[in-house]
């Protein structure tokens, strides 16, 4: 009678371990390994703000986007036409 017990246990256990093998990878299959390695990498990471560039490099830009975007063609649509 011992072995049986022991046999339904040995069973029980890995019906159980079967049941929960999606779950049991996600904590410690590879690709838990990977977001605990990802997490480590990031860990070290620091953040190097540069120096601000002046207000005048901004407005150049700003002016040399509007005057480009002035320059280009722009085609009338007829009002007579339907639209699709």
């Amino acid at each position: 009678m011992g072995w049986i017990a022991i046999a339904l246990l040995v069973a029980t256990v890995l019906l159980v371990i079967g049941a929960e093998w999606p779950r049991l990878t996600e904590r410690v299959g590879s690709p838990a390994w990977a977001r605990r390695s990802r997490r480590r990498r990031k860990e070290r990471l620091t953040l190097i703000q540069g120096d601000e560039r002046p207000a005048t490099e901004d407005d150049d830009f700003v002016k040399s986007v509007e005057r480009d975007l002035a320059d280009l063609p722009v085609i009338e649509e007829h009002e007579d036409r339907p639209r699709r």
